[in-house]
């Protein structure tokens, strides 16, 4: 067991800060997602047949939609920039967390894994869905839409977390 210095310290409470915001941000982003289905009533199973297919790998699939997901084009150019900030808002987050730039990386990991499996924990509670992890979502719009079962995202979450720690710790 290592020695806590001050520094150990520092780190070991930073990780749990970290995780805290990456679950509170999951849950921000659960209750956005949940708000934007209500909305526009949707609550189905995501299917690629309602897409331009780039590459199917399985477990994920990287998509154009041929109409868009949302009310409108302009709902769905909002949501591509809010993902982007998101993407900026965990790696501001990183950035603070550490001084070099491989806990940086490790903070950035532990923040988006932890956002994303919150993110589907909350679902879950708010709406009860996924029902399955093997319904299908969608999980990032940038480049393009990127499709495929729900166990895809939290499997890689968790190895992503594991990964950020290590990186963040050592």
């Amino acid at each position: 067991m290592r020695h806590l210095t001050p520094e150990n310290q520092f780190r070991r409470v930073n990780l749990i800060v970290l995780i805290v915001f990456g679950a509170a941000f999951g849950f921000v982003e659960a209750a956005v997602v949940y708000y934007l289905r209500a909305l526009m009533r949707f609550h189905e199973n995501y299917s690629i047949s309602h897409y331009k297919v780039y590459l199917n790998l399985g477990f994920i699939t990287f998509v154009s939609p041929i109409n868009s997901l949302a009310v409108s084009n302009r709902i769905s150019d909002i949501e591509v920039t809010r993902e982007a900030a998101t993407i900026v808002m965990l790696a501001c987050v990183a950035f603070v967390a550490a001084r070099d730039w491989r806990r940086r990386l490790g903070a950035f990991l532990i923040t988006f894994g932890c956002w994303d499996l919150a993110y589907y924990l909350f679902l879950r509670i708010e709406d009860a869905w996924p029902r399955s992890l093997l319904t299908k979502d969608v999980f990032f719009l940038i480049p393009v839409t990127w499709i495929g079962p729900v166990i895809t995202p939290i499997v890689l979450s968790i190895v992503i977390v594991v990964l950020g720690a290590k990186f963040y710790t050592d």
